[in-house]
C-alpha cells in the first residue's frame, strides 16, 4: 500500500491582474483613449487567449516550484503571512483551481474546509445542507444519516438546524460546515484558517477532533495563523512566502524561523527595526523604527526576566490627528498573544499641537519580574480610537523579536526555561502565623 497520501511536484499558479488605467489630464486625450479603446480591449483579449509564461506588471505568482510530501496519518501544518500562497496551494489540493504547471498526486479521498460555509447552498436548512454537503464530499444517504446526530451534536447548533442557513452567523455555518467535513471520514482533509470564526470553546474541539482523525490514519493538512495550535497538533510544518517554499521540518524549529522572518530584528538583527516610512493609509502618519533597550539606554534583543526593558517607537505626524493612541502588542514565540499597551492608558502624554511635520520619540516600560523565559515578538500598533487602525493592529506589519533568559532570584529555585505561562511575575509573599 502506498505510504505517501499527497505527492506535490513543482506545482505553480499564475494569474493575470488587471493593470491601473491611465489618468487623463486633458479632454483631448481622453477623446483619444475613447478613439482607440476597440484596438485596445482587442488586444487584451488576444494577450489573454496566449497568456504566455512572460513576467509583467499584470503576471502574478501565487504559488511558485512547490515541491513535497505528506505521509498517511500525518498532520502537516502551513503558515506564512497574508498572500503567501496557502490557499491558493490548498484550493489546487482539493481540485477547485488547476495548477499552471507541476503535478499533484492525491491518493484518497478529500475533504476540504477551505471557507466559511463552502458548499453550502444558503435557502437550504442546515439539515438539508449537511445531506448536500455530504453528497459533494462522496458520501451516500445512508452513511450521512449514520453519521447525522454525531454531526449535529458536535455542532452545537441542533435548536437551529431545520432554519435556512443564510439566517446563520458565520460562526453557526462553519460549527456546520467543520462538522460535516470532519465526520464524514475523508481520507484526506483539507483545512484552511476557518477556526479563527469560531469561539475558543468550539476551536478546543476542533483541533481536539482533527487530532482523533489523525489518530485513525487519516490526513490533514491544517492553514492557521495560531501557533499554539500548530505547535499541539502539527508534527511537521511548511513554511510559505510570496508563493515560495521557504523552509520546511519540525514545526519548533519552523515557528521559530517564521516569527524571525517576520519580526524583521533591523539594525544588525539586536533589537531595532527601521521602516521605510510605513505611511498610514490616510498619509498622515509615518512610522519610522522600533527598539528594544536597556536601563543604560544600549539596544539589545537579549535580556534577562529581571531586567527593565524600555520599548521605544519613533513616528511622525503630518497633521493633527485626534484620538490617536499609539501602542505595542507583545506576542509569545508560539502566537499567543500577551497584552497590549496604549500610550494613554494611565493618562494623555500627546499635548503638544501639531504644526507641520513633527517627529515623536515614545517610550514603553515593561518592568523586570514580569515577562517569563523564552522569545517573544513585539510590534506597534497605532490607531484611532474607536474608530480605525493607521498601523499594525489588525493590520500587517513587521515587529522586533526578543529572547528573555528566566533566572528565579533565589538561588534555590532553577527552572532552566522558565515556569508555564506567557508571563512569570515576581510577586511579593508575607508570611504570618496564625
Amino acid at each position: 500500500m502506498n505510504d505517501i497520501a499527497i505527492k506535490v511536484s513543482n506545482i505553480s499558479k499564475r494569474y493575470r491582474i488587471g493593470l491601473q488605467e491611465k489618468a487623463h489630464d486633458t479632454l483631448g486625450s481622453a477623446f483619444a483613449s475613447w478613439v482607440k479603446s476597440p484596438i485596445r480591449n482587442f488586444r487584451r483579449v488576444q494577450k489573454l487567449s496566449k497568456f504566455r509564461n512572460d513576467i509583467g506588471d499584470d503576471i502574478f505568482w501565487a504559488v511558485k516550484d512547490v515541491s513535497f510530501e505528506v505521509k498517511r496519518g500525518e498532520v502537516l501544518g502551513i503558515i506564512g503571512k497574508n498572500g503567501a500562497g496557502k490557499s491558493t496551494l490548498l484550493k489546487i489540493l482539493a481540485r477547485i483551481t488547476d495548477p499552471t504547471s507541476g503535478v499533484a498526486e492525491i491518493n484518497g479521498r478529500i475533504g476540504s474546509l477551505l471557507e466559511v460555509g463552502t458548499g453550502f447552498h444558503p435557502e437550504l436548512t442546515g439539515r438539508e445542507n449537511v445531506y448536500l454537503n455530504g453528497t459533494i464530499l462522496g458520501m451516500t444517504k445512508r452513511e450521512i444519516e449514520n453519521k447525522f446526530k454525531e454531526i449535529v451534536d458536535f455542532s452545537g447548533i441542533e435548536k437551529f438546524i431545520d432554519t435556512p442557513v443564510k439566517r446563520y452567523s458565520s460562526g453557526m455555518r462553519v460549527r456546520l460546515a467543520f462538522a460535516v467535513a470532519a465526520h464524514l471520514e475523508p481520507e484526506i482533509l483539507l483545512i484552511d484558517e476557518v477556526l479563527a470564526v469560531g469561539d475558543i470553546e468550539f476551536q478546543k474541539k476542533c483541533i481536539g477532533k482533527m487530532g482523533s482523525i489523525a489518530g485513525e490514519g487519516r490526513t490533514v493538512i491544517f492553514v492557521t495563523h495560531s501557533m499554539s495550535a500548530l505547535a499541539s497538533l502539527c508534527p511537521r510544518t511548511l513554511l510559505l512566502d510570496g508563493g515560495n517554499l521557504i523552509s520546511e521540518g519540525p514545526t519548533e524549529a519552523i515557528i521559530q524561523k517564521y516569527l524571525s522572518f517576520n519580526a524583521d530584528q533591523g539594525v544588525e538583527g539586536r533589537g531595532k527595526k527601521m521602516y521605510r516610512d510605513e505611511v498610514s493609509e490616510d498619509g498622515r502618519f509615518l512610522m519610522h523604527a522600533i527598539s528594544t533597550l536597556d536601563a543604560g539606554g544600549e539596544i539589545r534583543d537579549e535580556f534577562k526576566n529581571t531586567e527593565t526593558i524600555y520599548v521605544e517607537l519613533e513616528f511622525s505626524m503630518l497633521e493633527q490627528i485626534n484620538n490617536i493612541v499609539v501602542g505595542i502588542e507583545l506576542m509569545k514565540e508560539h502566537g499567543e498573544f500577551a497584552f497590549r499597551s496604549f500610550h494613554n492608558d494611565i493618562k494623555e502624554i500627546i499635548t503638544q499641537e501639531i504644526e507641520g511635520k513633527i517627529k515623536y520619540k515614545l517610550t514603553a516600560t515593561i518592568p523586570g519580574g514580569l515577562l517569563n523565559g523564552g522569545g517573544y515578538s513585539i510590534y506597534p500598533c497605532i490607531g484611532i480610537h474607536n474608530v480605525k487602525w493607521l498601523v499594525g493592529g489588525t493590520l500587517d506589519i513587521d515587529g522586533i523579536a526578543i529572547s528573555i533568559s528566566y533566572n528565579a532570584p533565589n538561588p534555590e529555585m532553577v527552572y532552566p526555561i522558565g515556569k508555564p505561562g506567557i508571563v512569570s511575575p515576581l510577586l511579593e509573599w508575607a508570611s504570618e502565623g496564625y
